[in-house]
């Protein structure tokens, strides 16, 4: 290791750290991070639920509620990278604060909002608070623990993602059973509040300082590029339910050149010798990053839009409640939360095969699932698929959490908020395809038949495609580490005498 803390700007991405002391708080800050982090991806889906009765209370259209989803999500996405390069540049503490302020502040105004354009305007900026706060989070992981201690924490935070995406409809549907119909959907924000509240205040306490070190320069241009092709990118996807996708469709490309060209600039900064917003090296040196954003972008296309799916499905189509809704799919949360904290200890020994392995834990557990509820009896069949969805509950915990830390494990800390960033604005790209296309297959295919057990094996079929998708990248990464890592075959004196297998012991 380097004793010299000023020259970590100039290494390249494999360079060693500086020198490592674990804080003695490191254990409870993580915790006040994650509570952090989980309120603001649970406010991802929660509201979902409460659609409905937004729009009848303030008398909104269908297109003006959904922009309370959609523009939460568009916001999020913005922030990601810009947010977490800041972060790595200044101080990583002090934008997390401030940005889980701002959350806390947002989701009163969300909660008090008197009319439909005010509580978009509150969710927007709710979003862009959320997402300056998200990269934070794996970067303060990465500041806090290395070794087997990193695999445990991003073990944790794995579980959170998880649990955060798969419980924001029993949560909802929770909050507007306890708090009734009039006026009940205000709590999914109010709840919000006393959480943050308490979170900044043992932050203020437990977080630590990010040692500055003269990199406080931001790419600027970088991120006005950025920023216009990842919104060219995810604006017809949160338009789909009012049309985007036919109205908007040349967006696409557009924010494909968008991104091109920033992608070139932050090439020629780094041969310049500048500071770019988002170090293109990350993807070129760093063992494991380009496989992990890819296969986790991946699993979100379908993770992401089946939840969705089955609210639409057990609410419309069989009647349920939003909270006996929730419940049909608790199985799958509960082995997704179980199983990401028993990844954290195992990925280290396991690596890339336990995200093949939960890959297809959850092909075979949605995949069932779908079978059971377009074959099974309707009355019984929710509860029969209970453990099929268990086991793709466990597939999904060791898929998101082992790829996160797989994926971040060797970024240096100097630039894990950026990594960070990128890594989930490949996520929420998408979960936003996601959203946007199960659901509008769904509808599609009711359209033709109005068959809902059809439509729902159709549209978690597509989903099934992009995880098979993921499982091909990860499973092809988890050969290319066995051929590198394994020696050849050799008798045992020739093993023992190769230099190359003595430098690797």
């Amino acid at each position: 290791m380097t004793a010299s803390a000023s020259a970590a700007g100039d290494r390249d991405p494999g360079a060693p750290e500086d020198e490592y002391q674990p804080d003695p708080h490191r254990w409870r800050a993580l915790w006040v991070t994650l509570v952090a982090g989980f309120m603001s991806l649970l406010d991802v889906t929660i509201v979902a639920v409460a659609l409905p009765t937004v729009q009848k209370d303030l008398d909104a259209s269908p297109a003006q509620a959904q922009w309370v989803v959609s523009g939460y999500t568009l916001t999020f996405a913005l922030a990601l990278v810009t947010a977490g390069r800041l972060g790595d540049a200044l101080d990583r503490r002090r934008i997390f604060l401030l940005a889980l302020c701002g959350f806390v502040v947002f989701s009163a105004a969300c909660g008090a909002a008197p009319d439909i354009t005010l509580l978009v305007v509150a969710r927007l900026a709710q979003g862009l608070a959320a997402g300056f706060m998200a990269p934070q989070n794996s970067a303060l992981i990465q500041q806090l623990f290395r070794g087997a201690e990193r695999g445990r924490a991003f073990g944790y935070f794995g579980a959170t993602v998880g649990i955060s995406s798969a419980s924001g409809p029993i949560v909802g549907g929770a909050l507007l059973a306890l708090a009734g119909d009039q006026n009940g959907w205000r709590w999914i924000f109010y709840v919000n509040v006393p959480i943050g509240v308490l979170a900044v205040l043992l932050g203020r306490r437990l977080l630590p300082r990010t040692r500055r070190s003269g990199r406080g320069q931001v790419d600027v241009l970088g991120v006005l590029l950025l920023g216009l092709g990842v919104f060219a990118l995810m604006y017809p996807l949160v338009q789909a339910e009012s049309g985007g996708l036919a109205r908007l469709w040349w967006m696409f490309p557009v924010g494909a050149l968008v991104l091109a060209g920033f992608v070139r600039r932050q090439y020629r900064l780094v041969a310049r010798g500048g500071k770019p917003l988002l170090d293109p090296r990350l993807f070129t040196t760093v063992r494991g990053y380009a496989v992990g954003a890819g296969v986790g972008t991946l699993y979100f296309i379908g993770f992401s839009g089946v939840w969705l799916v089955f609210a639409l499905f057990y609410q419309h189509g069989l009647g349920f409640s939003p909270l006996r809704s929730g419940l049909a799919v608790t199985p799958f949360a509960l082995g997704s939360a179980g199983a990401a904290v028993v990844a954290g200890r195992l990925v280290d020994r396991l690596g890339r095969l336990l995200t093949v392995c939960g890959l297809a834990g959850v092909i075979v557990g949605l995949g069932g699932t779908a079978l059971l509820l377009r074959f099974a009896p309707l009355d019984v069949a929710p509860w029969i698929a209970a453990p099929v969805m268990f086991i793709g509950g466990v597939g999904s915990g060791f898929v998101v959490s082992p790829n996160i830390t797989m994926t971040l494990r060797d970024v240096p800390v100097r630039m894990a908020g950026a990594a960070g960033g990128a890594l989930q604005t490949g996520q929420r790209l998408g979960a936003a395809v996601g959203t946007a296309a199960l659901p509008g297959l769904f509808y599609l295919m009711l359209g033709r038949s109005d068959d809902y057990q059809g439509a729902l094996v159709i549209a978690l079929g597509a989903a099934l495609v992009m995880m098979l998708a993921s499982l091909a990248l990860a499973a092809s990464d988890w050969r290319r580490d066995r051929r590198t890592r394994e020696p050849h075959r050799k008798c045992p004196e020739e093993v023992a005498n190769d230099p190359v297998h003595a430098r690797q012991g």
